[in-house]
């Protein structure tokens, strides 16, 4: 029960193209990469919006001060 060699991932792998096919593995892989791509491109534009998110909420404060000191 060692660990595979080649040849056994090789059988390994020709089985698994028989039962999904090509194309479905070829689109399983597009939809992984896609969705990796998504997720990088969120949490690019999460950095991005934080500033952004950080400036409106002092904004706000100043506003809100503002209105408390005239009553």
């Amino acid at each position: 029960m060692g660990s595979f060699s080649g040849l056994h991932w090789l059988v390994v792998l020709v089985i698994v193209i028989l039962v999904f096919g090509t194309k479905k593995l070829g689109n399983i892989g597009s939809d992984l990469g896609k969705a990796v791509k998504g997720f990088k491109d969120g949490i690019k534009g999460e950095e991005d919006k934080a500033p952004v998110a950080q400036a409106n909420a002092e904004k706000t404060i100043d506003v809100d001060a503002k209105e408390k000191s005239k009553q």
